[in-house]
């Protein structure tokens, strides 16, 4: 028995008594993912990535662990709600125009002392004095730095369209905007290099995009690294004070963790390893985060289909953002249907030996993004189910 078809045989009888579709993370294997990530991160504590999990009762077990400290949340809203449930550091790594919440944060001291904003721009600053009302409290800020790569003057950019700030006295600029202002404090900067880090770099069957990736990063790495450098030792200048410096992600922990200007790296998809984190050379994990689809039809020889799954991934589209048929091996999309919204045909030699009712296991091509589709996440060790935890659409949040 292959390690894929032990896995199918315990993720079977740990749900044998539950219905598909449902959920399942695997908590030996999103437990020794957190200790990879851990022993990449070198010492550096790692902030963990909300928006890859998505889940509040995996958030607190991950934190609970040596290494971990803190959360990177993707809303204000979700950033609040977090810091009300007993989380103490909750970094919004994106700007907000939420002025109902910007409101809220600035009449609550708990709320403030806890969560931590994020800017790149003074307009964004006046928008929080526009909404603070009567609220009083400082309210903590961090800078985020652009990452992309730029070559041929510019005239080639690698790298999400993220911060417009580049430069170290873009930065140190922008520092002295907010020291300058009453009501807020900085005590940040934050720079993802989404390339590298969310970039895989040994794909299989395309070696020479793997090779022209791996080129692209290290020279990335490179510049990246020295003008961190430069904008962390300009903003210091400004702030001493900063408490932190995040970089880095899953797939770039070990580059980002070497450069002494960074304090803390972010990672969440590690936990999970969905489909997208197979093309990596730097390291591997153990894919923890899975759901199923019941067969309910059998259309002819070599041919099941299964209930729903077409549950496609955010970027740009492609056969990438698809989420893969895992278990049992060996089944594949229809290449004329693909997955559906409401049925989705599988092929293969597996096919004929699955009954009505049979459970297919499938992989999600991003991390967190699962947690939309299902309300609750059954957690497996070894071939039971011991606990059913809400996911936040689960707990009625959708923050996006």
């Amino acid at each position: 028995m292959t390690p894929r078809a032990a896995d199918r045989a315990r993720y079977d009888r740990a749900t044998a008594h539950l219905d598909a579709p449902l959920a399942v993370v695997d908590l030996d294997a999103f437990d020794a993912n957190a200790d990879g990530l851990v022993a990449r991160a070198a010492g550096k504590p790692v902030r963990v990535a909300s928006k890859s999990l998505r889940c509040r009762a995996l958030l607190e077990r991950v934190l609970a662990r040596p290494g971990f400290t803190g959360v990177m949340a993707f809303t204000l809203e979700e950033s609040l709600w977090l810091a009300r449930s007993g989380f103490r550091d909750v970094l919004l790594a994106y700007p907000s125009v939420d002025r109902a919440g910007f409101a809220e944060l600035a009449r609550d001291a708990e709320l403030a002392a806890a969560v931590t904003v994020m800017v790149d721009d003074p307009a964004q600053l006046d928008l929080v004095d526009a909404a603070r009302g009567d609220g009083r409290e400082e309210v903590r800020v961090c800078l985020e730095l652009d990452t992309s790569l730029r070559l041929l003057g510019g005239r080639v950019r690698i790298g999400a369209l993220r911060s417009p700030l580049r430069e170290p006295a873009q930065l140190a600029e922008l520092a002295r905007s907010v020291a300058r202002r009453p009501g807020f404090r900085l005590v940040g900067l934050m720079a993802y290099e989404g390339h590298v880090a969310g970039v895989g770099d040994a794909v299989a069957g395309r070696p020479l995009r793997s090779r022209a990736v791996r080129l692209m990063q290290s020279v990335a790495r490179r510049e990246l690294a020295a003008r961190r450098a430069a904008v962390v030792a300009a903003v210091r200048g400004v702030a001493p004070e900063l408490e932190f410096v995040n970089g880095g992600g899953t797939g770039s922990v070990q580059y980002t963790v070497a450069e002494d200007a960074v304090t803390e790296v972010a990672a969440g998809s590690g936990l999970y390893v969905p489909r997208l984190f197979d093309d990596f050379s730097s390291f591997a994990g153990r894919p923890a985060a899975l759901f199923a689809q019941p067969v309910v039809r059998r259309p002819g020889v070599g041919v099941v289909t299964v209930l729903g799954g077409g549950y496609p991934a955010s970027g740009a589209p492609g056969r990438d953002r698809l989420p893969v048929p895992y278990l049992p091996e060996g089944l594949r999309y229809d290449a004329r249907e693909g997955p559906g919204e409401v049925q989705t045909p599988l092929v293969g030699p597996p096919a004929d030996d699955l009954l009505i009712g049979d459970k297919v296991w499938f992989r999600h091509a991003k991390a967190g993004e699962l947690c939309e589709r299902f309300d609750r996440l059954h957690l497996v060790e070894g071939d039971r189910v011991t606990a059913v935890v809400p996911t936040y659409r689960g707990e009625g949040r959708t923050f996006l």
